[in-house]
């Protein structure tokens, strides 16, 4: 058994609560598969930066109308944006532009967060255990990708390439619906990730600021951590820091986790998941650039684990983008 060292984990994200106030214009809801979660985030974000005395203004905004960040008086665009456009990249290269300060990775970080085979791809060459993959495009007919298919044993998990918030993704244990999981991610998404299905325990952990966050072990009530289990109150999902992980197990995680980070070049924040294989290895699935703020989320969990509840949480990282 072991307790995450809280000493440390309070050190990360130093408190630089001042009674600088600043226009915040937080942007929530846009155009991707994630677009309710990313209301719910925003929603929460803006209520705990008023309650701050944070100036916030909310902005749904969309490729065809990105007016909200054309107000001079913004001090700081706090990105609630999961998914497509909000966590690719758009949003954060239409702020560089405006000269915005901005939370989150950066334009390069987030296409490459967002995209779990380029992330993976970082992962490996930073020497990370990650599952094996595929990926199949839509202009692959199927005498081409099922010889590569049939490399991997069953079972194997099919997810979009891009995307979050567990959408669309598929545990497939016979070839049958490996195949429609595929096919149905081809129609909608033109490419798909087959990744080598790896089973032990789901764990995550939040990195904030410069240092990682205490590990959280997610145990779901149903088969894996999907839609139902992140956000529906029956879902029965657990949240456990009492996981039992010895201390030098528990460092790992966290330490692959800051590797995870600086390797796809995230800054202020990301959480990064993990599955602990037979063998305890700590294999990373993706990394979030942008994770939620909603009361399901656990980068907030995380936080509260260590004495940051959500108000200063999110006044924090509107202090590291103003600082910037």
């Amino acid at each position: 058994m072991t307790t995450e060292p809280a000493a440390e984990a309070r050190a990360a994200a130093p408190s630089r609560r001042t009674t600088d106030l600043f226009d915040v214009t937080v942007l929530l809801g846009g155009p991707s598969t994630e677009r309710e979660v990313s209301l719910m985030s925003g929603e929460a974000v803006a209520a705990a930066l008023a309650r701050g005395g944070h100036h916030v203004r909310k902005a749904d905004i969309s490729p065809s109308d990105v007016s909200a960040l054309d107000r001079e008086s913004i001090d700081v665009v706090f990105i609630a944006l999961h998914g497509e456009f909000g966590e690719s990249g758009e949003v954060q290269e239409l702020c560089e532009r405006r000269g915005l300060r901005y939370t989150g990775a950066g334009p390069r970080a987030s296409r490459i967060g967002l995209d779990k085979a380029a992330s993976k791809q970082l992962f490996k060459q930073a020497g990370l255990a990650t599952p094996d993959w595929m990926i199949v495009e839509e202009f692959h007919t199927p005498a081409t990708y099922r010889p590569w298919l049939d490399e991997f044993n069953l079972p194997v998990v099919v997810k979009p390439v891009t995307g979050g918030s567990s959408v669309d993704v598929t545990i497939a244990r016979a070839a049958a619906a490996r195949d429609e999981a595929l096919e149905a991610l081809l129609d909608r998404y033109g490419r798909a990730l087959v990744e080598k299905y790896v089973a032990g325990r789901e764990l995550t952990v939040g990195v904030l600021g410069d240092r990682p966050l205490p590990v959280l072990e997610v145990i779901p009530a149903g088969e894996f951590y999907d839609l139902h289990a992140k956000y529906d109150d029956d879902a029965g999902t657990r949240y456990v820091f009492d996981h039992g992980l010895d201390e030098a197990l528990a460092a790992r995680v966290r330490r692959d986790a800051m590797t995870a980070h600086e390797a796809v070049g995230c800054r202020d924040m990301s959480r990064v998941d993990f599955v602990l294989d037979d063998d305890a290895t700590p294999q990373v699935l993706e990394i979030n650039t942008i994770p939620g703020f909603t009361s399901h989320s656990l980068l907030p969990m995380a936080a509260a684990r260590v004495g940051i509840d959500f108000d200063e949480l999110a006044d924090r990282l509107v202090r590291m983008a103003a600082g910037r």
